[in-house]
């Protein structure tokens, strides 16, 4: 493998990202300034947190095979095809949903496949198990030595590459929001931001298990808590990829009013939910609010943030 394929910047990301002001009189008759971090202009390929998450797990990995996990329309998946055509690694995507295998691909896992990807298809049991040694011993012996990134890309080294986004945010913001599912760029963004700022994380998945991973994570990659953070566990419209006329609505709304395209599983629950916030008299008056935008329309279906 040649040491330049491992040159990330030869993709030329844009980073640090833009920090946009929006103006709103949803947030300013509250005397809150919103901002919008958009990390979705990073790259078109490894978009928002994917290319936070990813970059230092493909550094890890030095060219070697690259194994991941996702879901049938997993941006993740996508993400990581994506930077193995792009710099000459192969990758490996195993996918929840054994039945998946003997239909035609859906475009998600046909562009994966595109970008030379070999997609695995498991059965809904083993997928839950992916993090068990037999398991990953069984991925082994059937794809050779690799470097295994998790489902959503979500360990130390992708809270260690978030931590950036924190400190490109350090005296821009007093609070910063980011919409989370697996939780590595809350745990990331909350050690990367200045003392006095704080984090605030926005779960778009039911079942109250995020703080443990953020904190599990935070351990991992920084040796124990970093930096301030909170969730609001309220504005999950139901759970990971449900969605509701409401909510939909807003989104047109917000597109209508600032001219952003909002991708609706992630970025739509985030700003409804600093919306619903700022009506509640959550931030004090002259608080500045970033909003991490993760994703684009385009990526409406990813599982793994």
């Amino acid at each position: 493998m040649p040491s330049e394929a491992l040159d990330l910047s030869r993709l030329r990301p844009v980073l640090p990202s833009p920090l946009q002001p929006v103006e709103d009189e949803r947030f300013a008759r509250h005397g809150v300034r919103l901002l919008l971090k958009r990390d979705d202009l990073i790259h078109p390929d490894l978009p928002g947190n994917k290319w936070r998450k990813l970059s230092p797990n493909l550094r890890d990995a030095a060219g070697r095979t690259v194994l991941t996990f996702g879901g049938a329309y997993s941006n993740h998946l996508r993400a990581t095809a994506a930077a193995g055509r792009l710099l000459g690694f192969p990758t490996v995507g195993v996918v929840r949903g054994e039945e998946l295998a003997g239909r035609p691909l859906n475009p998600s896992l046909a562009q994966c496949a595109a970008d030379g990807m070999t997609l695995h298809f498991v059965d809904r049991a083993t997928y839950r198990a992916k993090g068990d040694p037999e398991v990953l011993a069984g991925l082994r012996r059937l794809f050779g030595e690799c470097c295994v990134v998790p489902e959503g890309g979500s360990n130390a080294l992708a809270a260690q590459g978030c931590a950036e986004l924190g400190r490109e945010l350090r005296g821009r913001a007093d609070a910063v929001a980011v919409a989370c599912g697996t939780g590595g760029t809350l745990a990331g963004l909350a050690a990367g931001l200045a003392p006095g700022q704080r984090a605030l994380g926005v779960p778009v998945l039911r079942g109250g298990f995020l703080g443990d991973a953020v904190r599990g994570l935070q351990e991992e990659a920084f040796g124990g808590p970093a930096g301030a953070w909170s969730l609001d566990e309220r504005f999950h419209f139901g759970g990971y990829a449900r969605t509701t006329p409401a909510l939909h609505a807003f989104a047109d709304d917000f597109e209508q009013r600032h001219g952003l395209p909002v991708e609706r599983l992630y970025v739509a629950k985030l700003l409804y939910a600093l919306t619903e916030l700022a009506g509640e008299g959550a931030f004090a008056p002259g608080t500045a609010v970033a909003a991490v935008v993760t994703g684009s329309p385009q990526g409406a279906s990813d599982s793994s943030r």
